[in-house]
């Protein structure tokens, strides 16, 4: 099972408060503003600073 539209919709980044995007394996969400790429581990958004990963 996949994230929903409407969990997507309501996520944002825990560092700026921007919106989040999935990447494109679907595996992470994407904060542009921050350049953070949280991790999706069995269909759960890990938003935690800690566990992003800086993405070039």
């Amino acid at each position: 099972m996949a994230l929903s539209r409407e969990l997507l919709d309501i996520l944002a980044c825990p560092k700026c408060k921007g919106n989040l995007h999935l990447n494109d394996k679907q595996d992470g969400l994407v904060c542009s503003a921050c350049r953070l790429e949280y991790p999706v581990r069995d269909d759960i958004p890990i938003m935690l600073i800690e566990e992003a990963k800086s993405i070039a």
